[in-house]
């Protein structure tokens, strides 16, 4: 339950704490003063959207807190699987909301994303605000409530898995014949890549530029060999003249007969020596590489045509030969889940035909368990609507079977007969404002005992309902806060007068700003409250008598 909600810089609110009791809580006060800022302010701590409008003026940030207890698995196993700790039973939600527009969002005082503060938030707190009536207007919405009440969440999540997969094979079973038309064309075009691809018998992706250095050097080749030849005769010689090798030797020869003699002619004599017998090596290589450099014309010709059927492929498929290769890959797996459509295409007809007959079971079971829900369902609301003055009122179930949806095969609307002799008829045609209310009341007390919310909110659901309509809903209000936590927002007294926790907020001015404030009062101050409630400023003792009759009566 909510225990505590500190305010701070909210709107017109500098500065509040304010505790709860674990039962029925009750705000009141004149038209303005800011009751709808609590309400903004506990929705900023669940996660809801919130704008930097509700910063005070002149203020930095509004901070709001909110401290719970007594929480129940559902919460607890949730934080932990969220790596939140919660060990001693005390959860903090917090939200900071900057003039800027920046929020920032923790949980126990840990940074998290406001989508993490919004899934605690709706595992905490339940409000019904006035567009909460809406809900009744929108048929659509009416089996959620239906389900809610009949605990359907087991039956309609094993539904909806199998449902989705009933989805996802038909899918796939229409895409199948949506390219039936055009397969045979596809067949042609990948046999035809895979064939021009294959001819060329390619399996190393580095061959074009294997190709291109080889045909660079058969291209030289001329040049290259009269270089190589003009070098090998600088270093060997011939039989006119020596070459660069033997006079290098020559000169290993002349100082050798010295080295013993003079030391430091020993090194010189050494590389002069290692020169002589690496210029031999080098002269010998170059003969090699000369051999080499005879020009095949057969291989040149070979060479020049892969090199341009190698340019064409990857221009056509590339621009890398690897990507050609992975072309032919692609391709090839292509036309194999081609060819195999006919047997898959009748596979998952198969299947879906055997999903089909099990999704529809299960549609019938998730059918029968509400039908037998709707009759107690009727039957507990129609028991609370008599509770709240609305004796004639008939609610009826419209439970129409359709095809396979998400949600079954129910199409679910809920119809009323406001008089007696009235057909049913939809609620959003009929009902009034105060009506409404009273419907949405009644259902939310009945929803209350199937759901595990431990705090509900209710903010001005007396709108539209006076006198004995108002004391109802009031009880109903006192009822509904034996198994939750209930706050309430009301400008009744009928209702005021049912609280556990009366708390009073005003609007007051201090220093030439306004500031509103929010205060628990006692038995003298909620006589004082009922009072005005009920009559307005001008309180007379009489007023006050009635009041004070009023609160004793509830005890």
């Amino acid at each position: 339950m909510l225990k505590e909600l500190y305010i701070e810089n909210l709107a017109v609110i500098e500065k509040a704490s304010i505790e709860f009791t674990g039962s029925f809580n009750v705000f009141t006060g004149e038209t303005g003063a800011g009751k709808s800022i609590l309400i903004n302010g506990i929705n900023a701590i669940l996660g809801q959207r919130v704008t930097k409008d509700i910063v005070r003026s002149g203020s930095d940030k509004a901070v709001i807190s909110g401290l719970f207890t007594d929480m129940g698995s559902h919460v607890t196993d949730r934080l932990t699987e969220l790596g939140i700790d919660c060990e001693e039973g005390q959860l903090f939600l917090t939200r900071e909301i900057r003039s800027d527009g920046g929020s920032i969002a923790r949980v126990n005082q840990r940074a998290v994303n406001v989508s993490v503060l919004r899934e605690i938030g709706e595992l905490l707190v339940n409000i019904h605000g006035q567009h909460d009536n809406q809900i009744l207007m929108a048929p659509e919405r009416h089996i959620d409530i239906l389900d809610g009440f009949a605990e359907s969440e087991q039956l309609v999540e094993d539904y909806r898995r199998s449902f989705r997969e009933l989805q996802s094979i038909a899918k796939k079973i229409n895409k199948l014949r949506a390219e039936a038309g055009r397969k045979q064309e596809r067949i042609e075009e990948l046999e035809e890549i895979i064939e021009e691809i294959t001819l060329l018998g390619i399996t190393d992706p580095d061959e074009e530029k294997e190709i291109a250095a080889e045909l660079d050097i058969s291209k030289n080749a001329v040049a290259i060999s009269e270089a190589v030849y003009a070098a090998n005769m600088i270093l060997s010689g011939d039989d006119d003249t020596r070459g660069a090798a033997e006079l290098v030797s020559e000169c290993s020869d002349k100082l050798d007969a010295y080295t013993d003699i003079m030391g430091e002619l020993t090194p010189l004599y050494e590389r002069l020596n290692s020169a002589a017998i690496e210029l031999e090596d080098i002269a010998g290589e170059l003969s090699s590489v000369l051999d080499s450099l005879e020009v095949d014309p057969k291989r040149f010709d070979w060479l020049n045509q892969r090199s341009e059927d190698l340019r064409r492929i990857c221009k056509k498929y590339g621009p890398e030969l690897s990507d050609v290769m992975k072309t032919l890959e692609s391709s090839q797996q292509e036309l194999e889940e081609l060819s195999g459509s006919e047997q898959n295409m009748q596979s998952l007809i198969e299947e879906k035909n055997k999903l089909l007959t099990e999704v529809s079971k299960k549609a019938k079971a998730l059918s029968d368990h509400r039908k037998a829900a709707a009759e107690r369902f009727v039957k507990q609301v129609t028991e609370e609507l008599e509770f709240l003055n609305m004796p004639k009122v008939r609610l009826v179930v419209d439970r129409q079977e359709g095809k396979l949806t998400v949600n079954g095969m129910d199409n679910i609307e809920f119809l009323i007969s406001a008089n007696v002799g009235e057909e049913p008829k939809p609620i959003a045609k009929i009902a009034s404002g105060g009506e409404l209310s009273r419907i949405m009341l009644a259902l939310k007390n009945v929803i209350a005992e199937k759901d595990s919310i431990e705090t509900l909110i209710f903010d001005e659901i007396d709108t539209g309902v006076s006198g004995r309509a108002a004391q109802k809903i009031g009880l109903k209000l006192r009822q509904i806060s034996r198994i939750r936590q209930v706050l309430c927002v009301t400008h009744l007294a009928q209702i005021a007068v049912m609280a556990d926790n009366h708390l009073l907020i005003e609007k007051n001015i201090v220093d030439e700003r306004t500031v509103t404030s929010v205060r628990p009062l006692d038995h003298e101050g909620r006589k004082q409250e009922i009072a005005r409630i009920m009559g307005g400023d001008n309180i007379t003792p009489l007023m006050l008598e009635n009041a004070d009759e009023l609160l004793k009566s509830v005890k």
